[in-house]
């Protein structure tokens, strides 16, 4: 599993999901200051998902 999730795969399925955000924009709103607050709000969500599961199941010495 290590081999497949490398940094340079990590980097390139960020990207994916970047250019993803990007084509999923309606037209108006397709921007680089827009791509970054909704990838950044993905984000945070999932840091946070990950914090709040870490704690109800007690993984990582939480």
């Amino acid at each position: 599993m290590r081999v497949f999730l490398s940094p340079q795969q990590v980097d390139h399925q960020i990207r994916q999901a970047i250019q993803f955000c990007w084509m999923a924009l309606p037209d108006e709103k397709r921007s680089v200051e827009e791509v970054e607050k909704q990838i950044r709000r993905i984000v945070d969500r999932a840091l946070r998902d990950l914090r709040d599961d870490a704690a109800s199941f007690a993984v990582g010495g939480e």
